[in-house]
């Protein structure tokens, strides 16, 4: 292969698709050495996987590490694994389908667009700040903040202490890369530990002063067949902060360096932008997914595309590969706002799809429509540099000006 699979280069984290493509046509199922886990880069074998249930996020509720030939987790990393082990994400069935069953209430479609004036306002209001500026980061003046409120606004978390949630949601996402070193565990650690206390003190005054917030609503439903433990409200709440704004925040700003590389995609959505809209979201989430990869445990010996895989393997589905498909998308690499055909995969499929996908929606719309709207000769200062992260891909700043 000419392109090479590699996430801890920054060529390659700048622009991975040239070597998906390789992948997908020489290699689509492939054990990668570095990492020891089995890369699958095809739309139709990543959609299968996802609702594959010989596979899991965890492998905990079937097998011990040692029955699974896996070392048991480092003891020095207990907070952050404690806290992300009894989060929605990382659980399987029952304890996961109970758990979705009870937050899934938060998220029906009545639900979140009872919250469109409210995310308007907020993204209204953000880009009216950026247009005072005469530009700025667009990431940290607008990408950022937006989703970050909402959540906070959702669960109920006091506005003087919002400034807390994203320096913690950073440090505890460090540790969902590859191989993440001493340092980022550390950071993961520290952050799990205060971000825990934080919400079990909020916990304990919403018990005495329940509100209509989200953490209200979990401590109501404990009496009920639904209840959760303290560390599964705990956990429940730290996975929606970090779901609900890690990939709202990297789809706007890699969603804004798409348009500037696409200038005439960019003119087409501010000539006609209520029309456009809707097709334009799915597809800046198509074009550049924010995760890049998701990965899952063998429960069971499979074959994927010919290929055997054991039980005890991981394998690691590749969104951003599969997103670009020529088999399944028509001139996958073109930037189409009006694309119709477009079943990306960028919230995952199965149990585990993303449960604030219509939430994210909402967020996206309203802050691609206020700064198209609100700035029409929004245009770009300087190339962005990209986060060395490759799993949870997007940009250091996006600067901007009128």
């Amino acid at each position: 292969m000419t392109a090479q699979f590699d996430p801890w280069s920054a060529e390659f984290v700048a622009h991975p698709y040239d070597a998906y493509a390789e992948l997908r046509e020489h290699a689509p199922v492939s054990r990668y050495e570095p990492t020891g886990q089995w890369l699958v880069s095809r739309h139709q074998d990543v959609g299968a996987l996802l609702r594959d249930r010989r596979l899991g996020r965890t492998y905990t509720h079937r097998f011990t590490h040692e029955e699974f030939g896996r070392p048991a987790p480092d003891p020095a990393y207990e907070p952050f694994h404690t806290l992300n082990d009894h989060g929605l994400l990382d659980l399987e069935a029952p304890d996961h389908t109970r758990i979705r069953r009870l937050v899934s209430k938060a998220f029906t479609p009545r639900m979140v667009e009872e919250l469109r004036p409210t995310v308007a306002r907020l993204a209204g209001e953000l880009v009216g700040g950026l247009l005072a500026d005469g530009g700025g980061d667009l990431i940290a003046a607008v990408a950022e903040p937006l989703p970050v409120a909402v959540i906070a606004e959702m669960l109920g978390v006091p506005e003087a202490d919002r400034g807390l949630l994203r320096p913690w949601s950073a440090a505890i996402t460090g540790m969902f890369e590859l191989n993440p070193g001493e340092e980022t565990a550390r950071r993961a650690v520290a952050a799990s530990t205060e971000f825990s206390e934080y919400l079990r003190a909020l916990i304990r005054e919403r018990r005495t002063r329940p509100g209509t917030d989200l953490v209200s609503a979990l401590i109501r439903a404990q009496e009920g067949a639904d209840a959760l433990s303290e560390q599964e409200m705990v956990s429940t709440c730290v996975l929606l902060l970090n779901a609900g704004h890690e990939a709202t925040v990297n789809t706007t700003g890699n969603g804004w360096w798409a348009l500037f590389r696409n200038p005439d995609q960019l003119d087409r959505l501010r000539g006609s932008v209520d029309e456009l809209l809707p097709t334009a979201v799915e597809e800046l989430m198509r074009y550049d997914t924010p995760l890049q990869m998701f990965e899952r445990w063998v429960l069971e010996d499979i074959e994927v595309a010919g290929v055997s895989i054991p039980r005890g393997s991981e394998v690691a589905l590749l969104f951003g590969s599969a997103n670009r498909d020529p088999a399944r998308f028509t001139d996958p690499d073109r930037l189409d706002l009006a694309r119709a055909d477009n079943p990306h995969i960028t919230f995952g499929a199965g149990i585990h799809f993303c449960l604030g996908a219509p939430l994210a929606r909402l967020e996206l719309a309203e802050s691609y429509g206020a700064l198209v709207r609100r700035a029409p000769g929004l245009r770009l200062v300087r190339e962005p540099e990209w986060q060395p992260g490759y799993v949870i891909r997007g940009l250091k700043e996006l600067l901007v000006e009128m």
